[in-house]
């Protein structure tokens, strides 16, 4: 008989094409925000002016140092701010790192949170912060962080470049792959992440093809959402464990760090899941290949196949291995060795064909 958990999270989430602009002030009004932090870097400032035109009058004041990894120092920076004008709700507008120093607000704070992402990360649904500090980025799970509304509008990921929304959209599928073996897994996030990794992979080609495709551009964001309430419910795993490591102890970026890891990590576990292995093959199209799909997948998009595309040195390599290693989940579907993990970051620093560093991760895992 099926046994399982499932912790349903609250949220409110508006999406539709044009919503920011039409439906934004709402959503502040909703809350009673009568000074509201807003956070957005300074790329996005005309943008933000024109989102919060309706509301300008109850913005107390505006945070724009944005740093990807979101390091404590810039954390305490937005803090202070926010104390500064008696902000009594944080607005973010952009992407991942955006989102992630709202939330670091709110951990400090426990102001409400409103978030208009621009990317497809997906944290905008999740009780998942990050802060980086003396290069070692940590993570916790905390529901005073997440986002009590979430405005998704397509038009705002137009602008974004073929190569960021690849590398963001792989991000996200990260996400997905992950709810299959991740500590809190369930029925529910499974199918959640199934079908994330279908809009996922139907959105990515024609975006990269056409960026001013809205349509492309709602897959998108549809599955980045699924990809976010997949893994706030199911949490993160190896795949999560390896990429805050590389981000926060070598400064890689982030989503593109994601998408040079994940098909390394996929081929790594799915002789281990082989349920989970076929269900996202089933969303890639290949159910008897997820691996070799999402391997294919990635090769038609402008990402980076290879983490020394990235700037990390081979000589870091045992350095990261062993970070990494104390903190992999002792229920990862295949078995973890200092031996099979310092094969995988091998294996995804020459990004050589996943033929190679599957055998060579297994044989070591085995």
């Amino acid at each position: 008989m099926r046994e399982f958990e499932y912790q349903a999270l609250p949220g409110r989430v508006v999406f539709g094409a044009g919503a920011a602009r039409t439906r934004l002030a709402a959503e502040v009004e909703r809350l009673g925000a009568s000074r509201v932090l807003l956070v957005a870097g300074e790329r996005d400032a005309a943008l933000v002016r024109e989102l919060v035109a309706p509301f300008a009058d109850r913005v107390a004041g505006t945070f724009s140092g944005i740093r990807q990894h979101v390091p404590l120092a810039v954390a305490e920076q937005a803090r202070g701010l926010a104390g500064s004008v008696a902000a009594d709700a944080v607005l973010s507008v952009g992407g991942g790192s955006t989102t992630g120093t709202a939330k670091a607000i709110a951990l400090s704070t426990g102001l409400p949170v409103i978030a208009v992402p621009t990317t497809y990360s997906g944290s905008e649904v999740t009780p998942i912060w990050g802060l980086t500090e003396n290069d070692r980025k940590t993570t916790g799970t905390d529901p005073v962080v997440l986002p009590r509304s979430v405005v998704y509008d397509p038009e705002l990921t137009v602008s974004l470049p073929a190569d960021l929304s690849a590398a963001s959209g792989l991000n996200a599928m990260a996400h997905c792959v992950e709810a299959f073996w991740a500590p809190r897994r369930n029925p529910i996030s499974a199918l959640i992440a199934e079908e994330g990794i279908r809009a996922l992979a139907s959105g990515l080609p024609g975006v990269v093809a056409d960026g001013g495709d809205l349509d492309g551009r709602a897959e998108l964001l549809y599955g980045s959402y699924l990809a976010g309430a997949a893994l706030a419910v199911a949490g993160t795993g190896l795949h999560h464990k390896i990429c805050h490591v590389l981000g926060g102890a070598y400064d890689l970026p982030h989503a593109q760090t994601h998408a040079v890891m994940l098909p390394h990590v996929l081929a790594f576990n799915a002789p281990g899941a082989p349920d989970a292995a076929r269900r996202i093959g089933r969303a890639l199209g290949a159910a008897d290949d997820p691996a070799g799909a999402l391997h294919a997948l990635a090769s038609r998009l402008p990402v980076p196949r290879s983490l020394r595309e990235l700037g990390l040195r081979d000589d870091r390599l045992d350095d990261a291995a062993a970070l990494i290693h104390g903190i992999v989940p002792a229920d990862n579907p295949t078995p973890v060795d200092a031996a099979s993990l310092r094969a995988l970051l091998q294996a995804a620093w020459t990004g050589a064909p996943l033929d190679g560093p599957c055998e060579t991760t297994q044989e070591a895992a085995s």
